[in-house]
């Protein structure tokens, strides 16, 4: 193509001359390029992707903040409204302060207990006795409320003798364990043993007695073994109701342990709580007993999260 032939692309010119001579001339525009827009130019070293995930977590938390401000203020409010009460009471008269003095001496008390290294201590003495009777009861009773809960045989061997220990309260048998096993360690824990072996034992029968038939009879027509079917069927389902009983075990670790020290102990927050009492120091009685119930509650909390991980497969209900 000429240069002319270029240049003339978008004209038309028509010419006549003599009588009647007209003369028109049309011109045609080419079409408009598109403008190229410009993309925001990516900060170095952070992916596109990983921005937009990162911006869209940040709207999702903004959203729920009200929400969850909200749950934490209910959930607060009970206890808040009873320290308040705590406090205002021996200060207004409607209580001896001798006996119960306020939530703030308290709370000094307790401040002093763990600056000196004393509530340390007697705190550190008290979880390893727990949480070693607590291990040990979990390990022994929910193999065995697997096998009692799954072969009839061995429910009906051991039953009776199950029957017979679950109602016996562990406290009563606090002597027996002392004289048996003296006033050291191995009292302490077995005493606890003891207590924590039943809710889980029970619990853990009753979970696998309960799974769902419908489950077990098409795992069945699958064909799988035995093996498998614990492993897919029974293990599974029977996971809440065990960890209810692992939680109630918890709760009863801390409480069996408290009045186990305050017999023959040298340490531990049932021996803080106790040797308060005796030296008239009430304000470290109430701070070794809020340590105790700061610590179920923490525990509590653990094992609840524990269990949301091994049961994750479970559907929330709904509302």
């Amino acid at each position: 193509m000429s240069p002319a032939l270029g240049t003339n692309a978008g004209t038309r010119t028509s010419t006549s001359t003599g009588t009647g001579t007209s003369t028109s001339t049309s011109t045609t525009r080419a079409p408009a390029l598109p403008v190229p827009v410009r993309s925001p130019e990516p900060r170095p070293g952070v992916p596109p992707r990983s921005r937009s995930r990162s911006t869209a977590g940040f709207r999702r938390a903004v959203r729920r903040l009200p929400s969850l401000l909200l749950k934490g203020v209910t959930k607060s409010a009970a206890v808040v409204a009873l320290l308040l009460l705590w406090e205002a009471a021996p200060r207004l008269g409607l209580v001896d302060r001798t006996f119960l003095p306020p939530f703030s001496e308290v709370a000094g008390a307790w401040w002093e207990l763990a600056a000196d290294g004393q509530l340390a201590d007697h705190t550190g003495a008290s979880l390893a006795r727990s949480f070693s009777g607590f291990g040990l009861a979990v390990a022994v009773s929910v193999p065995l409320g697997l096998l009692i809960g799954w072969y009839r045989p061995v429910a009906d061997l051991l039953g009776p003798l199950l029957e017979v220990f679950r109602n016996t309260a562990a406290l009563a048998l606090l002597p027996v364990f002392v004289l048996l096993l003296g006033i050291g360690e191995t009292s302490k824990i077995s005493i606890v043993v003891y207590a924590c072996i039943w809710p889980v034992l029970l619990n853990t029968i009753s979970a696998v007695r309960n799974v769902d038939p419908t489950l077990l009879r098409l795992a069945r027509s699958m064909d799988l073994s035995a093996p498998r079917l614990f492993q897919k069927v029974i293990l599974p389902s029977s996971v809440p109701v065990i960890f209810t009983g692992i939680r109630l075990a918890g709760a009863a670790s801390i409480l069996v342990l408290v009045a186990a020290e305050m017999i023959g102990a040298k340490a531990g927050l049932g021996y803080l709580i106790n040797s308060s009492q005796f030296n008239f120091a009430i304000p470290q009685m109430y701070a070794g007993i809020l340590t105790i119930s700061a610590i179920g509650v923490a525990f509590n909390q653990v094992l609840v999260t524990v269990e949301r991980r091994l049961s994750s497969w479970r559907v929330p209900a709904a509302g």
